[in-house]
């Protein structure tokens, strides 16, 4: 990514815990100047303090971009003071889960630029998938540079608009969460089945991680790919009979799952 707008005029960064830390980690590693780059962050890290950033200082007036990653409770303390920076030479990207656009364009402007995006937390090591969508105001060149500083976590996919955020908050947002069940439930249903709680464990951490690699990685579609692991009579046809249930198995319990992750997103937005 080219960096150089940045480094002119200065990039602040609103919060820096765990998806800030990575999101500066990766920008650092793409070989951004720390010291183009403004930190607003009330209890640093040790490695916030030795980055090389300037933190907690004067910012600059009209930086290229102001990325907000504060927890959204504290979204109404913390923009307010950002206002002077609206209006149109700052894009402000914003990775805050239940904060609207139109809550944006109410504290900095309607001609502020303002692009929002939903990482989840595999970004932490580099893995993560980010959805992303702008205001009326956003240009495709905003587009590009917040797509271009959100690759530094994994992958980024462009929305049709904002209709479509709480319900990637509801799959991929909200969806490690999910996987990390998964794993406990496989685990305990093999120490039930008479195998060492850490044997289990690894087992089932070993083969979601695996068979998660597999279907990024494959030309095959997932059905494929369980297709391919199913004998016709086998041991997997038989646990894949309770799982397939429309009713009882997975299909019915994560459209029932994600429903709620997204019903609740709507209403977190009003």
């Amino acid at each position: 990514m080219d960096f150089s707008d940045i480094e002119a005029r200065g990039l602040v960064l609103l919060g820096c815990g765990k998806m800030g830390s990575a999101l500066l980690a990766g920008w650092l590693r793409q070989g951004l100047s720390p010291t183009s780059v403004h930190v607003v962050e009330p209890f640093p890290s040790d490695w916030l303090k030795g980055s090389g950033v300037a933190l907690n200082s004067a910012l600059p007036a009209a930086p290229a971009v102001v990325l907000v990653a504060v927890k959204p409770q504290m979204m109404a303390e913390a923009l307010p003071g950002l206002q002077a920076m609206g209006g149109g030479e700052t894009l402000f990207v914003t990775v805050a889960a239940g904060t609207t656009l139109a809550k944006y364009a109410a504290i900095l402007g309607a001609s502020t630029p303002v692009v929002r995006a939903m990482p989840n937390t595999p970004a932490a090591i580099g893995r993560g998938i980010t959805a992303i969508c702008g205001n009326a105001t956003a240009t495709p060149a905003h587009l590009d540079l917040a797509e271009g500083l959100l690759s530094a976590v994994g992958q980024v996919v462009r929305l049709e608009g904002e209709h479509q955020m709480d319900a990637v908050t509801a799959v991929s947002g909200s969806g490690p969460a999910y996987v990390f069940h998964l794993i406990e439930a496989l685990a305990a249903a093999g120490e039930a089945e008479g195998l060492p709680a850490d044997l289990a464990m690894k087992l089932a951490k070993a083969t979601v991680g695996g068979a998660g690699q597999l279907a990024e990685d494959a030309t095959e579609s997932p059905a494929q790919l369980r297709v391919n692991v199913t004998s016709p009579g086998g041991t997997t046809a038989a646990a894949l009979t309770h799982l397939m249930d429309p009713e009882t198995g997975f299909p019915g319990l994560l459209q029932r799952a994600v429903k709620a992750a997204a019903d609740r997103g709507r209403e977190l937005g009003q």
